[in-house]
């Protein structure tokens, strides 16, 4: 009976952290789209890409086309529509397992959709690979919960599922790394959040991150060895992951500006929490397939 209870914890504590995932990156995006910005400009005012098309599919040249307050509103417009796709996804999530299993499609489209809001981000960072797979766990989420709770019998793929998992951790963890390691140019963010949370100088900052993204590139790794090395590996990616997922909220709080602060930098916080709660949810199922092999 106590191994049977154990089991519906341990199945039930990692979906919830999948759905808790899933959640969050949509209502973090949700709220980016609806209150600020995203990248569609990018594509949409490329003059290689589209100049063409628009000279001939409209009755406007490019300098009409880009110039446009109507374009530019259709633009934002078109923005929110997605924030609004994303708001009616995250409470799809919260009440996913009382809902016909059609809505289940409604996951793939939220990942689709995110899928394609990284390729932006890539395409406005000149197309650095790493700027694209760094949001792998976010794009991920929607679609890992639609893997896992289309199972009849979850715990039969779980050693797969976990792998994928796994994968995706690599992915983020290594671009993210790239990043601090200044393979990519170092997001002048990184410094100021270094600087501001830790009170040191700039040349103090770079070493930081620059041992950080080792130990992001170890992670990447590390995950994948054997599990009694590797849970120490995914333990410190949760404890990672929380620290840069609060990062930018703790790196700008201010108690006088309380109120900007939170509408400025709480979703990019909520938007991150995959980066912590997938590599706890790969922590809880392993070892809960692990104590299932010890005692088979």
């Amino acid at each position: 009976m106590k191994i049977k209870n154990l089991k519906l914890k341990s199945v039930s504590l990692f979906t919830r952290l999948l759905q808790l995932a899933a959640f969050t990156v949509l209502l973090g995006r949700a709220w980016q789209h609806l209150y600020w910005d995203a990248p569609f400009r990018a594509f949409l005012w490329d003059e290689k890409l589209l100049s063409g098309l628009v000279e001939q599919f409209s009755t406007m040249d490019w300098e009409t086309y880009i110039t446009s307050m109507e374009v530019d509103n259709a633009i934002g417009n078109s923005i929110k529509v997605f924030g609004v796709f994303y708001l009616l996804s995250a409470i799809l999530v919260l009440f996913i397992h009382k809902l016909p299993r059609f809505f289940h499609h409604f996951l793939l489209l939220s990942s689709f959709a995110l899928i394609s809001l990284a390729l932006l981000y890539c395409k406005e960072r000149f197309f650095s690979i790493g700027q694209f797979f760094e949001y792998t766990l976010q794009f991920g989420s929607p679609f890992f919960l639609w893997w896992w709770i289309r199972q009849e019998n979850p715990i039969t793929i779980l050693p797969t599922f976990i792998l994928v998992l796994k994968i995706a951790i690599a992915f983020t963890f290594t671009c993210h790394g790239l990043y601090a390691i200044g393979y990519y140019p170092v997001p002048v963010q990184f410094m100021e959040m270094t600087m501001n949370i830790l009170g040191i100088n700039e040349e103090l900052a770079k070493t930081f991150l620059t041992t950080a993204g080792i130990l992001d590139f170890a992670v990447a790794i590390g995950i994948f060895l054997p599990w009694k090395w590797a849970r120490f590996f995914l333990l410190y990616a949760v404890l990672w992951g929380f620290g840069t997922t609060i990062a930018r909220v703790w790196a700008n709080f201010n108690w006088g500006w309380l109120d900007y602060v939170l509408l400025q930098w709480l979703h990019e916080s909520v938007m991150r929490m995959p980066h912590f709660l997938i590599p706890l949810a790969v922590l809880v199922g392993q070892s809960f397939y692990q104590r299932q092999l010890n005692t088979s």
